[in-house]
């Protein structure tokens, strides 16, 4: 898949995923692994830039597998911002399908 379509939807997909639950950062990457190939070093840097803008807070809980893992957790603030970014995502992806379909009918 085209890189810069993962760069774009990478953010959109860790808000949704932290919408349902708290989750840590490995646990993160591999959800998000499971549907589109990303790189572990891709999801950090937004987690760290997501927390200093206020979409998340984090809190470390310990770990029977290891060290303790830090959480993140969405922020109202945060959740604000995921429902503006799914509406986006539709508005998006609805006029994307729509050209697609119209290039489809050009003989």
């Amino acid at each position: 898949m085209n890189v810069q379509f993962k760069k774009g939807v990478l953010e959109l997909c860790v808000l949704v995923l932290l919408d349902k639950q708290d989750r840590y950062g490995y646990e993160l990457v591999q959800r998000i692994s499971d549907q589109i190939e990303i790189s572990e070093g891709s999801v950090y840097p937004l987690l760290r830039r997501l927390t200093k803008e206020e979409y998340f807070t984090t809190y470390l809980q310990e770990s029977s597998e290891g060290p303790s893992r830090k959480y993140y957790k969405l922020t109202d603030k945060g959740r604000e911002y995921l429902h503006e970014l799914i509406a986006e995502w539709h508005e998006f992806t609805r006029g994307v399908n729509q050209l697609i379909k119209e290039g489809e009918h050009i003989e």
